[in-house]
């Protein structure tokens, strides 16, 4: 701090130094000295998508055994579960897109049936401690929640709501729950994140629709985009939110028909298909 001699008087004002206050901070070279390393607020934890669509609306069969394998992660690892909203959220965007409302709005709707989720899994692993928390306070007291409790449950829609990011064709939001969940880890630094979707990973292909389609193991995000796959089992934004992440530089998609893979993937397995920033 500078201290300034006020006219006519001996009392000081008090100034703050700083390299951003004289400067815009649309200025490239001052952006660049505010790379710094980042601190990593929840190191031990493990942010996992469950799939709307593919996991929860899927039903007894599915979800069950899914649940099964959770409750044995939660004895070894501090878990942060996201939820999608799946089909229900589908239906809210056809109906939205068909009155020809705007990206935003549609944002703000799929929160509610994300939410709904979150609250059917969160009804599930309540017998072990988990909490599903509203979204008003999940930000703020994640630190004290997961210090208190063997895990968590959201809602993985990001809260962008009206200030959603237009995409460049149609008007589905970009920013979905694999998305949400993403930035979640990201921010709190989390160990890892896996995405638990209805198929074993990235194919070359659509396997619904070519036989021979071959799985992918493991690629870059730079090449994922350049190959222009026909479709992925994740937002396509995720891509680019993992080239300028800054403790995330990976995920794993894996199989939430073989719950099985859920504690092999927690442990570091490869055991689906993990893109990786280039």
């Amino acid at each position: 701090m500078s201290d300034t001699p006020e006219a006519g008087g001996t009392k000081k004002r008090h100034h703050l130094d700083s390299m951003l206050m004289r400067e815009s901070l649309l200025d490239k070279d001052l952006q660049a000295k505010t790379e710094t390393p980042v601190f990593r607020m929840l190191p031990e934890t493990h942010v996992m998508k469950i799939g709307g669509r593919s996991i929860l609306d899927a039903g007894r069969d599915v979800l069950y055994p899914v649940v099964d394998e959770l409750v044995k992660a939660l004895e070894n690892h501090k878990l942060i579960l996201g939820t999608g909203g799946g089909v229900r959220s589908r239906h809210v965007f056809s109906i939205a897109a068909d009155l020809g409302l705007p990206t935003g709005v549609l944002a703000q709707l799929a929160q509610a049936d994300a939410l709904g989720n979150a609250h059917i899994l969160g009804t599930l692993l309540a017998p072990y401690g988990v909490v599903a928390i509203p979204p008003e306070i999940f930000g703020h007291l994640l630190p004290l929640f997961i210090h208190s409790v063997p895990g968590v449950i959201f809602n993985g829609v990001p809260p962008y709501s009206i200030w959603e990011h237009p995409p460049a064709i149609g008007r589905i939001p970009p920013h979905r729950t694999d998305a949400g969940s993403f930035l979640l880890a990201e921010c709190f630094g989390s160990k890892t994140y896996t995405l638990v979707k209805n198929i074993d990973g990235v194919y070359d292909k659509d396997p619904n629709q070519h036989s021979d389609a071959s799985l992918i193991k493991e690629i870059g995000a730079k090449e994922l985009r350049e190959r222009s796959l026909e479709t992925l089992p994740f937002d396509r934004i995720l891509l680019d939110l993992l080239d300028h992440a800054r403790l995330l530089k990976k995920f794993q998609v894996i199989n939430g028909l073989k719950p099985e893979l859920i504690g092999r993937a927690l442990a570091g397995e490869v055991v689906g298909t993990v893109v990786h920033a280039d």
